[in-house]
């Protein structure tokens, strides 16, 4: 087999296999946030009328697409979030073969954007980011620092520790100023576990990009909502969405900022 060909067969291989945990995330997604519910029993049925899907029915994407975005059964509409979920899980999977290849990063950092897509998620609907992926998070992070090559241990912990602090330092700021709570402690856990998987340099983008991107999704919903300063959005999604692009273009982007500082006033 050439290599052209090879290189677009393991692209596929990488598609489906992201697909495919994007079809679980979206089970984690559902069940996580409700209390006591396990996310591998019972199969995966239909939310509506409770009836279990057949194989075929749960292919992701082409299960959706094939049936018209309906259940079989009942013909309840089904969310578009499940082959959203799907699609952006394997564009992630190949995105991160592209970057990493084959490899020790590879592993970790899919299963670091498939928790940052849970978080995404969940966070957007309930305003809430589970201690059961952020806390695993920052130690998986850290520990898998002595396996990764392309951070150290000591800029895993100092992201983890500077990445908590900051956020907790601005929480309480806030509070103080405001009497109010600003930011919630699971927006602190996130950020200390993407210092952990990312390291300390990450952290400059992540809080100005998320606070940028946070910023332009609040000013709309501020207009949409007309509650002024009492709009309430979710920050994990943007917290999350900042430490991918850091992952992807964290070249381009330490060069810009450096060529930024750097430049004569």
């Amino acid at each position: 087999m050439e290599p052209a060909q090879l290189l677009q067969v393991v692209t596929l291989f990488m598609f489906c296999l992201g697909a495919a945990v994007g079809s679980f995330l979206n089970v984690v997604i559902l069940r996580l946030p409700e209390e006591g519910k396990s996310i591998v029993f019972p199969a995966s049925h239909c939310p509506k009328c409770q009836t279990p899907l057949q194989w075929y029915d749960n292919i992701p994407i082409m299960s959706f697409t094939v049936l018209a975005g309906k259940c079989r059964s009942c013909k309840a509409a089904i969310s578009w979030q499940y082959p959203l979920v799907e699609l952006v899980m394997a564009l992630l999977s190949v995105a991160l073969f592209r970057k990493f290849g084959i490899s020790t990063p590879f592993i970790i950092y899919f299963l670091f954007c498939a928790a940052l897509l849970v978080i995404i998620v969940i966070d957007y609907y309930h305003q809430i980011i589970p201690d059961v992926i952020s806390l695993p998070g920052i130690v998986l992070g850290f520990g898998f620092s002595f396996l990764n090559p392309l951070i150290t241990w000591k800029e895993a912990g100092l992201g983890l520790l500077i990445g908590g602090g900051i956020l907790s330092a601005i929480a309480a700021g806030y509070y103080v100023l405001t009497k109010r709570e600003g930011m919630g402690g699971g927006d602190i856990k996130l950020l200390a576990m993407i210092g952990a998987f990312l390291g300390w340099q990450c952290l400059p983008f992540v809080i100005f990009g998320s606070s940028v991107l946070g910023t332009i999704v609040g000013v709309g919903a501020m207009i949409q909502q007309k509650k002024g300063g009492q709009t309430m959005i979710p920050f994990g999604p943007f917290l999350s969405v900042a430490a991918m692009l850091y992952l992807f273009f964290s070249l381009e982007i330490n060069t810009l900022m450096i060529n930024y500082f750097t430049r004569p006033a």
